[in-house]
């Protein structure tokens, strides 16, 4: 209010990270700021921390002074409204000029554009990410599915002999895809492993999403298990069509 002038005693709000940093597990209430021998602020409150220097930044320790006692020459009011808020625009510009008719106003804007224009480069960066982990887990699927066929189509000539000697089809089915769902499990143990070390480095481009998603892990490791499991029981399941002398012979 009137009171916090340049001349009357300095005061400040600072967020919960200054507080917890500067008096851990104490009130930081009527405790004193200093900036140097001759400026210093009388803490008055505590606020929440905000992402000040970006989305994908942790809160700093920050404080506030206000503007009547520091001589800010610029600022910004923030304006709640049931409507949208480009349509009070006109209403805003006019309720300034009523009180200072020399005070310029440089942005109007909404929250949400705000926040768009912050994101916007990580969402750039996101997308990119996503379409290449895309192609890279359509590659991966392509190349496993290649792979796992063609191993079990070289056992043609065993499933042939199995068979011959009294293997049922259901045995072989299971023995074949059970072989290639390991195999598959061990490859996906192994890129958890890698992925799981990366952690620190994709924590970077992330907001809102932990490196270590679980919806993300499950479908990727869905994915790849779906197509060892088709890859091996298409060509098994020719295989075990075939008569066993016919696959000893195609052998």
């Amino acid at each position: 209010d009137e009171r916090d002038s340049e001349a009357a005693p300095k005061t400040a709000v600072i967020n919960q990270a200054l507080a917890n940093l500067a008096w851990p597990g104490q009130s930081p209430l009527g405790r004193s700021l200093v900036f140097s021998k001759e400026a210093k602020a009388t803490v008055v409150g505590v606020v929440a921390d905000i992402h000040q220097s970006g989305l994908e930044v942790a809160p700093q320790p920050e404080f506030y002074i206000s503007s009547l006692q520091a001589g800010f020459p610029s600022g910004a009011i923030a304006i709640r409204t049931r409507v949208d808020p480009l349509t009070i625009a006109g209403a805003v510009r006019r309720a300034v000029r009523s009180l200072d008719p020399d005070q310029p106003i440089t942005e109007l804007a909404a929250m949400e554009e705000i926040l768009d224009r912050e994101v916007f480069r990580r969402r750039i960066q996101t997308t990119l990410l996503a379409s290449f982990a895309g192609l890279a887990l359509l590659l991966a699927s392509l190349g496993l599915y290649g792979v796992v066929s063609h191993l079990v189509g070289q056992r043609t000539a065993e499933i042939g002999i199995r068979m011959a000697l009294g293997a049922t089809p259901l045995d072989m089915l299971h023995g074949v895809m059970g072989r290639s769902l390991l195999l598959t499990a061990a490859g996906l143990a192994a890129g958890l492993a890698l992925s799981l070390a990366s952690v620190k480095v994709l924590s970077s481009f992330l907001f809102g999403v932990t490196p270590t998603d679980l919806a993300t892990y499950a479908a990727v490791a869905g994915t790849l298990l779906a197509t060892a499991a088709l890859a091996s029981y298409l060509p098994a399941r020719r295989a075990m069509r075939i008569e066993p002398m016919q696959a000893l012979r195609e052998e």
